[in-house]
């Protein structure tokens, strides 16, 4: 750990997760929550305040090999070499007017209502939006720059209209069927999201519990905050899952990350094609700006290295190949015996 301790600087940022020491220099940079939380910490250990969110092999993920500096004896480790975690950025409380008088107020703290009081989809939005985090509430609910592709597909719904049948015996209704082989209980299954962390603390253990006791398939994300050992350990016995796959710019990285999917008798492969880039998420990134905006006015600023530009997208557009096109599909399909989709389709030319 003394080795460690002499790379603390942002310009020569080492730190310590889960036990290993990492050159974080570069990868600060394009930090989602910014560099400061990292230079922070740099020559430190900062599992503690990784862990909340991250999995533990995020960074062997993110990271080419050669910038894992090697393993910290956890005897070498000081109290003074454990960072000490920020303080959380939570909403403003909403205020409301006694009814006394106008100058004398009183803070409205919301409360979470029962699980069985939330009847519709737009209900658990309200409330996550009370109760997250301003920056997981950015990159959750965010669309790319003026949403209007966000606001146009909650339209598109709003389309669609039903063509009733009459007279048709409907004492007895069976909505189970078969998604590529797996049964589900009715024709959905959990899609993949990264960060589930984010959210809540058990994060994609508890969406893989969620997807069992529903009855439906889940379709396990590359970038969770859970790894993928702990998703697959949390499944039940004889419950099958499906995953989806962000190829890496390093394709010995997904060859790897395939073939352990495979291995535990994943059923289908969903890879991702609708995003060479993350879109520019503009609500994610004004918050990450109001959140670090008093911190970085001093050199950072005047250097020209603060990197405000894709809030918590950035990072995980650093995981992704930009490269991949037509061609790779036959690869896809040569790494894996099981079923290969192609997950992000948006026109009959491509399809």
């Amino acid at each position: 750990m003394e080795e460690v301790a002499k790379h603390n600087t942002k310009d020569d940022c080492w730190v310590v997760l889960y036990g290993k020491a990492y050159d974080l220099t570069k990868f600060a940079r394009v930090h989602p929550g910014g560099a400061k939380l990292i230079t922070d910490a740099a020559g430190m250990d900062a599992t503690a305040q990784f862990d909340p969110i991250h999995p533990k092999d995020i960074m062997d993920k993110l990271l080419k090999p050669a910038l894992t500096m090697g393993v910290v004896d956890p005897k070498t480790i000081k109290p003074e070499h454990v960072a000490k975690a920020p303080e959380k950025h939570k909403a403003a409380p909403k205020k409301k007017k006694a009814a006394a008088s106008a100058a004398s107020e009183e803070v409205e703290e919301f409360k979470k209502p029962p699980l069985a009081a939330m009847l519709n989809c737009f209900d658990f939005e309200s409330v996550a939006r009370e109760t997250m985090e301003p920056q997981a509430w950015g990159y959750y609910s965010s669309g790319g720059d003026d949403e209007i592709t966000l606001r146009d597909n909650h339209l598109a719904f709003q389309r669609i209209t039903m063509r009733p049948r009459i007279l048709v015996n409907v004492r007895e209704i069976d909505m189970t069927t078969t998604i590529l082989g797996v049964p589900a209980s009715i024709p959905l299954y959990f899609t993949a999201t990264a960060l589930a962390k984010l959210a809540h603390q058990e994060g994609e253990v508890a969406i893989v519990k969620a997807a069992k006791k529903a009855g439906v398939p889940y379709m396990l994300p590359t970038l969770s905050s859970y790894t993928l050992d702990e998703m697959l350990a949390a499944r039940a016995p004889g419950q099958e899952v499906f995953s989806q796959l962000y190829v890496n710019p390093e394709r010995s990285r997904s060859e790897e990350y395939v073939k352990k999917l495979e291995e535990a008798g994943v059923r289908a492969l969903f890879v991702t094609v609708d995003a060479p880039q993350l879109g520019r998420r503009e609500k994610d990134m004004r918050n990450k700006f109001t959140q670090q905006g008093s911190d970085v006015q001093g050199d950072d600023e005047t250097e020209g290295e603060v990197d405000r530009s894709q809030g918590a997208t950035r990072a995980i557009s650093s995981y992704i190949d930009p490269g991949l096109c037509w061609d790779d599909v036959p690869w896809l399909k040569s790494i894996t015996k099981m079923k290969v989709l192609l997950k992000g389709v948006q026109c009959g030319e491509d399809a």
